[in-house]
């Protein structure tokens, strides 16, 4: 399929946010899993603070019911604000403010919960006829050049809708959208197939499609007619695959690490690894570990 002759900018972004979090209940019950904290900073910020320092400052929050903590933290407190001058306490004045000056942020409810398609598709009014990026507001991902900057650098060079991507392991793919698809450069592919969530011995690959998307907004048009699978959930994947039929798909190896904050595992090892990372902390939290290690092996 011939490349567009004229280079669309992606200018707004999505974050689907209205999951249930049902594999971290109890605690999921009234808190939100985007609201849930990487030391003192909400999953929600980190993927935000990706948005923006990939050039975009237009978002749109999918959210679901007992979700407004997510606007809450994004708002300006007033009351908060001026305790913490009143204290002189001038960094974390400054921090509390700059959460609420980030971006221009807009939401919109998912008021059944539907799937992910249908989460996307709730943005249709606020996108119009743009180019977009896609971001799930649970996954982290750790990188020197944000993970959505790296796919909008790729699409703006093959005009197309941009999957990022890394291999997993076999018994894992079965969480994911699976990709089958060939390489056509270093860390590109172009997509032959895609499959939701297969079965380990069904997989066709071990390349997972891991919360990060641009794509454009034929996919509207495309999770329109997208029927909903066995849970009765609207799948992009679904959609996506559709749009094989009549676009160019690629899919891109982002560098970096994911963080599933969705997951128990993913969610400890982001606070323990950031905390490592932080300059104030790692000193300290190293020890700490040290020492459980060694009480460890004196236990035994």
């Amino acid at each position: 399929m011939c490349r567009m002759l004229i280079r669309l900018k992606i200018k707004k972004a999505v974050i689907p946010a209205a999951g249930l979090g049902t594999r971290l209940l109890p605690v999921t019950k009234v808190l939100p899993k985007e609201m849930l904290p990487i030391v003192d900073k909400p999953t929600i910020q980190f993927v935000v603070e990706e948005v923006v320092n990939s050039g975009i400052k237009d978002i749109i929050i999918i959210t679901g019911r007992n979700k407004r903590a997510i606007e809450d933290h994004f708002d300006k407190s007033y009351e908060l604000e001026a305790e913490l001058e009143r204290k002189n306490n001038i960094n974390l004045l400054e921090s509390v403010k700059k959460i609420s000056n980030l971006a221009k942020l807009h939401y919109v409810r998912q008021k059944e919960s539907l799937g992910l398609g249908h989460a996307v598709y709730c943005a249709k009014s606020f996108i119009g006829n743009e180019p977009f990026a896609i971001l799930s507001g649970d996954d982290i991902i750790k990188s020197g050049v944000p993970c959505i900057k790296q796919l909008i650098d790729v699409f703006e060079e093959y005009n197309s809708c941009i999957l990022g991507v890394q291999k997993v392991l076999d018994e894992e793919i079965h969480k994911y959208g699976c990709v089958e698809c060939d390489l056509v450069s270093e860390k590109i592919y172009k997509v032959k197939n895609l499959f939701e969530k297969p079965k380990s011995n069904d997989a066709l690959s071990d390349i997972a499609i891991l919360g990060r998307y641009v794509v454009t907004s034929e996919i509207f048009s495309y999770l329109e007619i997208t029927k909903p699978d066995s849970n009765g959930e609207i799948q992009l994947t679904d959609a996506l695959k559709k749009m094989l039929e009549k676009h160019d798909v690629y899919a891109y190896n982002f560098v970096g690490k994911r963080y599933d904050i969705g997951d128990k595992m993913g969610y400890l090892s982001a606070i323990v690894e950031h905390a490592l990372s932080r300059e104030d902390l790692k000193d300290d939290f190293k020890k700490y570990l040290n020492s459980l290690t060694y009480g460890a092996h004196a236990l035994h």
